[in-house]
């Protein structure tokens, strides 16, 4: 395998374990404010995607694109600003379409209906994180 390759699988495998705790964020943040404090399931969907879009950041930033050049205060500032804009509009979307149509017309278990909703936003989030939003130059 050649080493830009194991480069990307690493950075592919580093971007899925930080989703993945990023998921225990959303989820364990999302039933706790719709099942102990009754707040409806698309504002507590809203808002635990959004921490948990900032706990992803954080750890991609430091850890799966730790190589890029963004450590400057101006840069990381930029860095959170185009992920929020981009995957957190592809979170954001996704998991409010999804919880809309299989908690509000399905009475699916929001809970449910944000994990059913992951799996379509991982690629892009990757594709557009790598490519737009952990960039060494930015034109």
């Amino acid at each position: 395998m050649r080493a830009t390759n194991r480069a990307a699988l690493l950075r592919w495998v580093k971007f899925n374990a930080v989703g993945i705790i990023g998921g225990a964020v959303h989820f364990g943040l999302l039933f706790f404010l719709v099942q102990i404090f009754a707040i409806h399931y698309l504002p507590a969907t809203a808002l635990s995607v959004e921490i948990a879009i900032i706990h992803n950041f954080l750890w991609h930033w430091k850890w799966t694109w730790a190589d890029r050049d963004c450590h400057n205060r101006h840069r990381v500032l930029a860095a959170l600003l185009r992920f929020n804009l981009t995957n957190g509009l592809i979170s954001l979307s996704g998991n409010l379409l999804c919880a809309g149509i299989f908690t509000g017309l399905w009475h699916l278990d929001p809970v449910f209906a944000n994990i059913l909703a992951r799996a379509p936003c991982c690629l892009a989030n990757f594709l557009v994180s790598d490519r737009v939003v952990f960039v060494d130059k930015v034109l």
